[in-house]
């Protein structure tokens, strides 16, 4: 939201009161207190009115410092806040001086200046992260529209802005407007199904908005050299965090606002659903299944989607019994094929479904603020609202979806939640609608996540979530929306997930062929080749089904190979995905994240890192042609994963690839864990492991580790090269009828021990 009109006027209607003067600092144990005024204080008479601005300074956690900002402190009540489980009480450093006083956390700092000249510096040690100043911190009152309060936080020169949640907009948010509210928007747009107040610098530090929502960022778009956010209301809430390297913020950042439970590895396969509109039933369904595996193309988890119930009764949590005459009999013939079950579900709750009536007569939905239920039209007839923020109604919905687990349903996807009213309603606690609209699909998904953790147990739980808030990667996995089957929606879905990752999240996917449209066989297999160097693969579409056949034969070929790539994989990705719920790493990082040193990988959008060990660089041509940079990473080259090719680093690259083959590089002095299994996702890591070497430097070593596919770490260890003389050495864990692997020339295999040396002269 602006509020100036240009550089010195105000828009019409709009009165401004800026910080202008510490007037008095109350220095605590573990924070300040500060009084600021919006004037300069020259005369006893200038104290006589306000505004005033109350700002606490404190800490949250090392190396974050939060900032609290109030007007009037109770004429509005409490607001809400993003969710902070980390939150803890860190030993922090006053120091006061005749001009100034500082906080510090760890080594994040935050200087405030005394006296007359509004000044808020952050800094990492001696190093300026940002500052509030002049005329950066204010109260605003608009005629018509409401009382705002807004920061505004300074940017460097050639400083970029990334995340603020799933954004399809360009990567790089500078310049920009955005909305914090959770919209159904689709990904060709603005709007965002994960709004997440917080952003990440390329100078290594990050800003978390602590507000529920909305908020209006201007990001270099009111003052080009500040970023600005802004919420209606008497207060605002936000954190700096220190890096000094963005992984070092996330990982503050998921230190604060939760880290993400590590997901099933089964729920790491290939994903294939029914689509949305077609028509289908058992038989269908069952053909799909048997056809995919007469092709030898791996399967893990079949999806039911919305029709698994009778049309008009969404939700109602019931087998359509026309498609699905024994719903039971049919998902343990689906397991005994070595399947997971996922079912389509929503918050919504149709007119027509059985469970309207019960619903409504018990109080289990939002209301309208004369105490009857809110219902509308919009997506299903008549429908309501579950309010989650009463106990009775989650105890209701979630034995509902018991019943389904019962059954021998494994996991769900939880669509919608975004479609939420602002106006109007009233929640059973008494939650501020507005403040509610994006923390409801937060709500929606912690339900269903935790029912399936209780049912079927940690190791077990996964959801398939569109929409989302801050702190939201606490319950996995996302997927990224509506996308249209052509390339360009396919790179703006991955700038949509480059976006959210950088927020924390660390596990996401989309729509393997795009959603809306019949994609044409070239966007299919290229998009085939995306979605399965992703955390998390599926074939979905909307009016038409996504099995590979009925796009072209060759599809299925494609298919085939990068699923059995994904398998072979399983060993370092799932190594990546624990890394990502003990750190806050997402498996799908930006250039920018993996390489903050080279200025050329600042603006990358078309490329990424899937975990430290793997390039990966989507091909949005018809032709197969390809841009892509390569980093710098010492002397050694990049080697392609599939060819063996190799690549100098520090420069670009044009490269044209068939449908079998894509930009996939590893870097120098890697070791790469390879699986032997092919078939499905989840196996024994450690059995029949290939240590493949890539570019290890004479007098050089690197290690690896594998995971165990029940979670934990199987091995952890080193190669070592000594001239044509190769040594691994297992310092944790054992591996059994492994070998090592130099250029496509294979040790012999070590039956069981930890260590094995390999002369290849």
């Amino acid at each position: 939201m602006k509020f100036t009109d240009g550089q010195w006027m105000l828009q019409p209607g709009v009165a401004a009161h800026y910080a202008t003067e510490t007037y008095a600092v109350q220095v605590y144990e573990d924070r300040l207190v500060v009084l600021a005024t919006t004037r300069a204080i020259k005369h006893r008479g200038d104290t006589l009115q306000g505004p005033t601005l109350t700002l606490t300074l404190s800490s949250p956690s090392e190396g974050v410092i939060r900032v609290q900002v109030e007007h009037f402190s109770a004429s509005q009540p409490p607001r809400l806040n993003v969710p902070m489980p980390g939150m803890t009480r860190p030993n922090v450093q006053l120091d006061e001086t005749e001009t100034q006083v500082t906080l510090t956390s760890g080594a994040l700092s935050v200087e405030l200046r005394k006296g007359e000249g509004w000044s808020l510096t952050f800094r990492e040690g001696g190093r300026v992260l940002t500052k509030s100043d002049w005329r950066s911190l204010g109260y605003v009152q608009w005629a018509g529209k409401g009382n705002f309060m807004h920061e505004q936080l300074t940017l460097s020169v050639g400083e970029y802005v990334y995340g603020l949640g799933e954004r399809f907009t360009p990567w790089i948010k500078n310049g920009q407007v955005v909305e914090n509210s959770n919209k159904d928007g689709g990904t060709a747009c603005e709007q965002a199904y994960k709004s997440v107040p917080f952003y990440l610098s390329s100078r290594g530090y990050g800003v978390l908005v602590n507000e529920a929502g909305p908020v209006s960022f201007e990001v270099a778009s009111e003052k080009t050299a500040r970023v600005q956010f802004s919420r209606e209301g008497e207060s605002l809430d936000y954190c700096v965090v220190a890096g000094p390297t963005p992984k070092e913020v996330l990982s503050r950042l998921t230190a604060l606002t939760g880290r993400a439970p590590l997901p099933p590895a089964w729920s790491f396969g290939l994903w294939m659903t029914t689509s949305f509109t077609t028509q289908y039933d058992e038989a269908t369904a069952t053909h799909f299944i048997d056809e995919m595996k007469r092709r030898e193309l791996p399967l893990a988890v079949f999806h039911f989607d919305c029709f698994w119930m009778r049309e008009f009764q969404w939700c109602d949590f019931e087998w359509d019994r026309r498609g699905f005459p024994e719903p039971e009999a049919m998902l343990a013939r689906l397991h005994a094929k070595g399947l997971k079950i996922s079912l389509w579900i929503n918050p919504y709750i149709a007119q027509q479904s059985p469970l309207f009536a019960e619903g409504a007569r018990s109080g289990f939905f939002i209301k309208r603020s004369n105490g009857l239920t809110w219902q509308t039209d919009l997506w299903q007839p008549g429908m309501a609202i579950v309010d989650f923020t009463n106990p009775a109604a989650v105890a209701w919905y979630q034995g509902h979806l018991r019943r389904l687990l019962a059954m021998g349903v494994d996991c769900f996807k939880t669509d919608f939640g975004e479609r939420i009213p602002s106006e109007g309603v009233v929640y059973h606690d008494g939650s501020d609608p507005v403040e509610m609209h994006n923390l409801y699909a937060l709500q929606y998904n912690e339900v269903v996540f935790n029912l399936l953790r209780e049912v079927r147990g940690e190791e077990e739980a996964v959801v398939f979530a569109r929409s989302t808030y801050a702190s939201g990667q606490r319950f996995p996995v996302h997927w990224g929306g509506d996308c249209w089957s052509n390339f360009e929606s396919m790179a703006e879905s991955l700038r949509g997930g480059l976006s959210l990752t950088s927020c924390g999240f660390a596990f996401w996917s989309h729509d393997i062929g795009g959603f809306e449209g019949n994609p044409p066989p070239a966007v299919y297999k290229r998009w085939i080749q995306f979605g399965l160097m992703s955390s998390h693969s599926r074939l979905h579409g909307s009016s038409s089904y996504r099995v590979p056949w009925l796009v072209d034969e060759e599809s299925c070929d494609v298919l085939r190979a990068f699923t059995h790539l994904k398998h072979r994989l399983m060993p370092y990705l799932y190594a990546k995905a624990i890394e990502a719920t003990e750190t806050g790493m997402p498996m799908m990082r930006a250039m920018v994240l993996e390489h903050p040193q080279d200025p050329a990988c600042a603006t990358l959008d078309r490329q990424y890192q899937l975990g430290e060990s793997l390039l990966v660089a989507p091909v949005f041509t018809e032709s197969g042609e390809v841009d892509f940079y390569l980093p710098a990473h010492g002397a050694g080259k990049w080697t392609h994963l599939l060819s063996g090719e190799q690549r100098e680093g520090g420069r670009w690259h044009r490269e044209q690839h068939d449908f079998m083959s894509l930009p996939l590089y590893v870097p120098p002095n890697t070791v790469l864990p390879w699986g032997a299994e092919t078939g499905q996702p989840d196996y024994d890591y450690a059995r029949g492991l290939t240590l493949r070497v890539f570019g290890l430097a004479d007098g050089a070593s690197a290690s690896f580790t594998v995971a165990s596919a029940t979670g934990g770490i199987a091995a952890r260890g080193t190669v070592t090269r000594d001239g044509a003389l190769y040594k691994a050495q297992v310092s944790d864990g054992a591996l059994q009828d492994w070998c090592l692997e130099v250029d496509g020339q294979r040790s012999p295999v070590q039956a069981s021990g930890v260590s094995l040396s390999w002369n290849r002269a």
